[in-house]
């Protein structure tokens, strides 16, 4: 397959930041694609490892949740604090990934799971925060790639080593402190991406309080998709946003600074500005509220 090194293989400015499973299948064996199965289970963190090892998208490669797309665990920083950059370069040239760096081609990011893209969204926002915008989701994941008959592989992936140059782009972040000192901001409208029954903190499974973040309206992630998993069209995206989408700032989290990242590929479908992702979301308020020796 011949293939010019003059145009990208995918124009994100047009995609939606989404793809086919249709679309996929027909650039399966396409040099200037990687694919990455970011499947999950907060319960039980070593299930997305094994359903890769069971059956996978060809040529797909794994990257974990815990191990490759966060840092290890402080005291506070939250439940999934960010990867380190550098550290994240390097696993992602590993897996064949080439940034626009030094001039080459930029390898396309093809991202999926199984989680309403709760999981593979988390890979999507932290490529484009490491500068690197060749990167979109399958829609419906890997489930609806099994429907449709398309293939799958139990043999390990094997990559060329690729050439990946992280350029950070450090204001997409915010920390607990900006948070802080911005509640009462007119301009900025902080964004809980839980579900409703978190956010009024009727339910807490995880972090050790419940309830949100004083001055938060709910926008819960799982309505940027329906039930089969597929992205609703950019129309719907841009309706969920109507109420605050003239406001100068969008700031957004949820529990670990993970499925926010589906709010944040939202709005990027309902072009609108680029939010910016309290990373350590309300796992890393909460620290602060239990954490007696430190100031709340």
């Amino acid at each position: 397959m011949t293939h010019s090194t003059h145009s990208p293989i995918w124009n994100v400015s047009r995609s939606g930041w989404i793809v086919s499973p249709d679309w996929l299948a027909e650039h399966l064996n396409d040099s200037r694609i990687a694919i990455v199965d970011c499947r999950f289970s907060l319960m039980q963190p070593e299930l997305g490892q094994e359903q890769y090892r069971t059956s996978h998208i060809p040529g797909a490669f794994y990257l974990d949740l815990n191990r490759d797309l966060s840092s290890p665990v402080g005291q506070h920083g939250g439940r999934h604090p960010l990867p380190d950059p550098a550290i994240l370069a390097e696993k992602l040239k590993a897996i064949g990934i080439r940034s626009a760096a030094l001039g080459q081609e930029p390898t396309l990011v093809v991202a999926y799971d199984d989680s309403r893209f709760g999981f593979a969204a988390r890979l999507w926002w932290l490529l484009r925060y490491l500068g690197h915008d060749q990167v979109v989701l399958l829609d419906g994941g890997f489930q609806t790639w099994q429907d449709k008959g398309y293939p799958v592989s139990r043999e390990p992936s094997i990559a060329q080593p690729g050439n990946f140059v992280p350029q950070v782009r450090s204001d997409w972040v915010i920390d607990i402190e900006t948070v802080r000192a911005s509640q009462n901001h007119p301009g900025i409208v902080l964004v809980d991406s839980r579900e409703a029954e978190r956010y009024r903190g009727e339910r807490e499974p995880i972090d050790p309080i419940a309830g949100h973040i004083p001055g938060a309206v709910n926008y819960p992630w799982q309505e940027v998709t329906g039930a089969d998993g597929l992205a609703q069209p950019p129309v719907v995206q841009q309706q969920r946003w109507s109420d605050i989408q003239n406001a100068p700032e969008i700031w957004v989290y949820c529990g670990s600074g993970v499925t926010a990242c589906v709010n944040l590929l939202s709005l990027a479908m309902a072009d609108l500005p680029q939010g910016k992702l309290y990373a350590g979301s309300w796992s890393d308020w909460c620290s602060y509220q239990t954490d007696t020796s430190s100031a709340s």
